[in-house]
């Protein structure tokens, strides 16, 4: 708790660097640019420079929540018809990427917001990638997981298995050509990373390699400062990123859970569970009918928002049954299934799985959450999407930049389908709420299609049962699966997975009504501790007096820092 400022994020060395900034009269937007360029240090795995990121914040100047678009489009060479010669889209290497808008991002959020200059809100980052710093045990994991990946490039083991094997926890990790870069950021902003030295670089090593990325993709990318979308949940306005975030599936199913007694059902009872879990499968159906990027979609946003038609939608939970992978609805026209669709449900009583291991190999992303003496509030989430991005460090720049092409659909007529200078639907989306017009709660996570599901259920736990922000995030929760994932060609695994202090309470219920439940040792998706919600960090600002309260899940290297 404090009362001076609060930075709630995803490593130590990231939490202190934005309390450094804040110490030295710094604000929340001098802060997250700090932070943002320590990810890069420290979690380059998951996020950083060569990715991309959505911000919501609190402007205590202009007493209203903007939102910042720093993600970046296709390339213009990146085609269907390119990829579907090649029979996929590539999870790595040089075709996996496409427009990084995260720098982009922080530098508008910087010149607009800000009060401070690069060079100091640099100078942790910088510091850190100079000098090295110790890995830690979370980051060792996936830079050994992503040997494979990365060895086929030699200016990644250059990079990272300097001494022919991963960097182990403990060691030290040094930096130079990505301290090098950043100095750069310091002399010339953004305008060095898009149309600088940086790249220029860029260019030259996806041409050599065959990748899709240019000079004139960079150069020509802007990010934006937007409206963010919002919803009212319990006297609360709350705000959400907008597409082409999935921002409004957290807003969407809200809005189906305001027309039941969530109260009276108890905190992750089953029937709670259920209803939960039935709500974002809706919710999830409609963000893979209509959410993409505006700019070449005409998204339906108020229809998906307004409350007559998620009563309407509401009506499709049974409480005795859950739904099989739902359809989804009409919301132009109110109706609660689109046309041409049905809602089934499943009739048979499911075994529960027990299996003895659950291993997702792939990395994350990274976020966090800030609040300050001046009365701004910060919610950011940014990544690189698999681990160490596109696998292919770039020569001489100390930066790998994203493996985010996966995300875009090879379909005809898919509304995520790819076109050059469309931007992707983005899973990434920091949320944020006031209280009476003033500035309450700050939260986010990674974790892909489980971010909006572990974000709500943690925000239900503080608004709903009165946990504190700690508390809340380190409830159990649940994850379900029972949707087209993100990933081309979306899957649907059709899981409803619990660790098992949930698993021996619920499991067998849950399950008696046709979910296909698994249950874990450990909290999904990281496996850390015996219950969480994502790695979700949470600051929440007490409308009455003031205070700040910062939380932080017990996984990864999650760390908050304040006074």
């Amino acid at each position: 708790m404090g009362t001076y400022g609060m930075v709630a994020a995803e490593h130590p060395l990231e939490a202190l660097a934005g309390w450094e900034i804040l110490e030295a009269g710094g604000n929340a937007f001098d802060a997250a640019a700090a932070v943002f360029y320590m990810t890069t240090v420290v979690e380059q795995h998951q996020a950083g420079m060569g990715g991309d990121a959505f911000m919501l914040a609190y402007v205590k100047e202009l007493d209203r929540v903007v939102f910042i678009n720093g993600t970046g489009p296709a390339p213009e060479l990146a085609t269907r018809s390119y990829f579907r010669e090649l029979g996929s889209i590539s999870n790595s290497g040089p075709n996996a990427t496409d427009v990084p808008g995260a720098v982009g991002g922080f530098d508008l959020a910087l010149n607009t917001f800000g009060s401070m200059s690069y060079s100091q809100v640099l100078q942790p980052a910088i510091r850190a990638a100079r000098d090295g710093h110790p890995l830690d045990f979370w980051a060792s994991i996936y830079h050994e997981r992503a040997a494979d990946k990365i060895s086929e490039y030699p200016s990644s083991v250059q990079v990272l298995m300097p001494d022919g094997r991963p960097i182990a926890a403990g060691e030290l990790f040094l930096q130079k050509d990505l301290a090098s870069s950043m100095e750069k950021i310091v002399s010339g902003g953004a305008d060095a990373f898009y149309r600088g030295d940086l790249a220029l670089q860029f260019d030259k090593i996806y041409r050599e390699n065959g990748g899709r990325l240019r000079y004139s993709d960079l150069a020509a990318y802007q990010p934006e400062l937007l409206d963010p979308i919002k919803t009212s949940y319990e006297g609360l306005e709350v705000y959400q990123s907008a597409p082409n975030s999935q921002g409004i599936v957290m807003l969407m199913a809200l809005n189906l859970l305001e027309n039941y007694d969530l109260r009276a059902m108890g905190h992750n009872s089953a029937d709670y569970l259920h209803v939960v879990t039935e709500a974002m499968k809706l919710a999830f159906a409609d963000r893979n009918q209509w959410i993409s990027d505006p700019k070449y979609v005409e998204i339906p946003v108020d229809e998906l928002l307004s409350k007559e038609y998620a009563q309407t939608r509401s009506r499709l939970i049974r409480m005795d049954r859950a739904m099989a992978p739902p359809p989804p609805g009409d919301p132009t026209n109110g109706e609660a299934v689109l046309k041409g669709t049905s809602v089934e449900y499943v009739t048979d009583i499911s075994q529960v799985d027990y299996p003895d291991s659950w291993t997702k190999n792939d990395g994350e992303t990274s976020s966090f959450s800030i609040s300050d003496q001046f009365g701004n509030l910060v919610s950011v989430t940014h990544s690189v999407n698999g681990s160490f991005g596109s696998g292919m460090y770039v020569d001489g720049t100390g930066i790998v930049l994203n493996n985010r092409m996966p995300y875009y659909s090879l379909t005809d007529g898919d509304v995520n389908e790819m076109i050059p200078g469309k931007r992707t639907r983005h899973t990434i989306n920091p949320a944020l709420a006031t209280k009476d017009g003033k500035p309450y709660l700050a939260w986010n996570t990674p974790g892909g299609d489980n971010q909006p599901q572990a974000m709500l259920q943690s925000f239900l736990a503080v608004v709903l049962f009165g946990a504190n922000v700690q508390q809340a995030v380190e409830s159990p929760t649940v994850t379900s699966s029972a949707f087209s994932a993100s990933n081309y060609p979306g899957t649907i695994r059709g899981m409803l997975t619990m660790p098992v202090e949930l698993g021996n309470h619920v499991a067998d219920n849950l399950a008696s009504r046709g979910h296909k439940v698994e249950v874990l040792p450990l909290q999904q998706p990281y496996r850390q501790a015996t219950s969480g919600a994502g790695a979700v960090k949470m600051i929440m600002i007490d409308p009455v007096t003031g205070i700040m309260h910062g939380g932080v899940s017990p996984a990864k290297s999650d760390y908050v820092i304040g006074r």
